[in-house]
């Protein structure tokens, strides 16, 4: 075959991957530099360097040209053939910043073909450290964005979310201030996206239509960076020094930055005619990777909950975050995050594994049995009270609260809600209580985003695609069919740990391959052979519980608001 390929980079926290894909979309070749077991020279763990005292958390940039190198001779061993790569974009890890010195433009179009990456661009950076998604050294700058233009509410509506400790309008504004001159001797800042994407272009890239809306400074309604907020973030140094240290940002995710820098067609045999694509966020190329359609939804079921959508609709909430679709203007990427997901679905397993016996074979066969078995929010008669709880065994940041136990029973038809222990079989109950409790956040935080699948039906999302450890579970897909609905069902979705490198590889097949107006859905969701990655494993919608859910819903979100009130009182 000598067809065009592609390559998509995912730079995580702890890894470098690259993944060559054909026009097929099928996967062709992958290296990967793990930066814990394969790098040399840095002090980290996990990919990082921790600063407790100051709550900061980075990673060294010049450990990530190090694994560049690396990935790229790994390729060149496996036989790759450069000269076929049509097209490089990537993903990186979402919010870290990266400071460029006075020389960068000029050392990065300048390398020689003989040298390393490492060697050469260790000196390009007026800041050797990148901060990283985990650090939470900005509480003050933070708490400064979120008044800036009248309250986080308004600040949400803005740029999609509210103040963050990892985004990086609150570490700009921090780090300007911690290293004045250093600021002041930054020629340009990249997030670790367009970092990536530099490095093959051989100048500074610009930052991902998608990917720039990570930083509290882009105002997604207008298309631009927020004068207000830049005027905050920017200290002495003034707007028009911070925005020319961002740069531009290109509305179309697919186009064509510039061919590849020489450096690689000398040293790897890359064609001239190789095209660099702007480069995403880690967040939003998971998306690409399905590809998910308008109204679908993905649901991560990790340690923590994730739950990502591709909508129509901007209704921002200081508990959400909206993204700028990657690749559709018309769409835009609804995100949410969750502390507390698979450990308290464990922690209550494991009451219940105490309570009736650890099984011999599998540790979630009680779990499961009990959520199957417990009628929805345990009414055994449509005119019992709806039982509901939160049970987080860590503090959640959705909503931002205390780690706890609570429970209440709420009657739809007047509207009643009290707290009790009353009534509950504790701790069998709870599993299917626990499951209830985290889909219908999502369900209350994603109501209004999704459509009618057809006349007389809720709106819903068409799918619902279940990632993650807890995709393997039966009973929770379940209940996901039944709480979330899904007109077409729910099905596990298997890319492995590949995501983000998949979806950054598609996003540069969809950009160099596609006709005149053709969307991202429409070229990749003709050549993406679904049975290869996903299996129905749920019914969806189902009329009258649907609909019982959707009255819970109401109830949750008075348990969610009385809780607060009442946490809010003991402090």
């Amino acid at each position: 075959m000598q067809g065009p390929l592609y390559i998509g980079f995912d730079l995580s926290t702890q890894q470098l991957k690259g993944l060559v894909v054909n026009s097929e979309l099928k996967v062709v070749h992958i290296a990967k530099f793990d930066f814990d077991a394969d790098s040399h020279g840095f002090p980290i763990k996990k990919g990082v360097i921790t600063n407790e005292a100051e709550h900061e958390v980075y990673a060294p940039v010049a450990l990530w040209l190090q694994a560049l190198d690396s990935v790229l001779e790994s390729l060149k061993k496996q036989g790759l053939d450069f000269a076929r790569v049509k097209g490089i974009s990537g993903a990186g890890q979402q919010h870290g910043s990266v400071y460029w010195g006075q020389d960068a433009e000029q050392l990065l179009n300048g390398l020689d073909s003989g040298k390393t990456l490492e060697s050469q661009l260790s000196g390009a950076f007026s800041h050797p450290y990148s901060p990283n998604w985990q650090d939470s050294s900005t509480q003050k700058e933070c708490d400064e964005f979120d008044a800036f233009l009248g309250g986080a509410d308004k600040l949400a509506n803005a740029t999609g979310s509210k103040a963050h400790h990892r985004f990086t309008g609150p570490q700009i504004l921090r780090f300007q201030r911690k290293y004045p001159e250093v600021y002041q001797n930054t020629s340009r800042i990249s997030l670790v996206s367009s970092f990536l994407a530099s490095l093959f272009l051989g100048r500074i890239a610009p930052l991902d239509i998608s990917d720039v809306c990570g930083m509290n400074l882009w105002n997604i309604k207008q298309g631009t960076y927020d004068e207000e907020l830049l005027t905050l973030c920017a200290g002495p140094s003034g707007t028009a020094d911070l925005k020319h240290k961002l740069g531009a940002v290109p509305e179309d995710g697919g186009i064509n930055l510039g061919r590849i820098n020489r450096y690689y067609i000398d040293r790897y045999g890359f064609s001239p005619d190789c095209t660099i694509i702007p480069a995403t966020g880690d967040n939003p190329a998971t998306i690409l990777a399905l590809p998910l359609r308008p109204s679908d939804a993905m649901v991560s079921l990790g340690t923590s909950t994730t739950f990502l959508m591709s909508t129509p609709s901007y209704k921002p909430d200081p508990a959400t975050h909206f993204f700028n679709h990657p690749t559709t203007p018309s769409l835009y990427m609804f995100m949410l995050c969750y502390k507390n997901g698979g450990l308290a679905r464990e922690h209550v397993r494991d009451a219940i594994n105490a309570h009736l016996g650890q099984p011999n074979d599998d540790p979630w066969t009680h779990f499961d049995k009990a959520a199957l078995e417990t009628n929805p929010l345990g009414q055994k008669n449509a005119s019992d009270p709806m039982k509901m709880g939160l049970f987080f065994p860590r503090p959640e940041i959705v909503p931002n609260i205390r780690a706890g136990q609570w429970r209440f029973d709420y009657n739809p038809v007047d509207g009643r809600l009290h707290e009790t222990q009353g009534g509950w079989d504790s701790p069998v109950d709870e599993a299917r209580a626990i499951v209830e409790s985290q889909l219908l956040s999502l369900r209350l935080r994603s109501r209004g985003l999704t459509t009618s699948p057809g006349e007389g039906v809720p709106a819903q999302p068409r799918r619902v695609y279940l990632v993650g450890g807890g995709s393997k579970n039966k009973a929770i897909a379940k209940v996901a069919g039944e709480i979330l609905g899904g007109s077409d069902g729910v099905y596990k979705l298997e890319i492995g740990d590949n995501a983000c490198a998949l979806g950054a590889a598609y996003k540069a097949v969809w950009a160099l391959e596609r006709g005149d107006g053709q969307t991202f859905e429409d070229l990749i969701g003709q050549r993406w052979r679904e049975e290869d990655f996903i299996e129905k494993i749920a019914d969806g919608y189902q009329k009258g519980v649907f609909e019982r859910y959707g009255e819970a819903v109401d109830g949750f979100e008075k348990m969610e608001m009385q809780v607060l009130k009442q946490e809010g009182e003991k402090k």
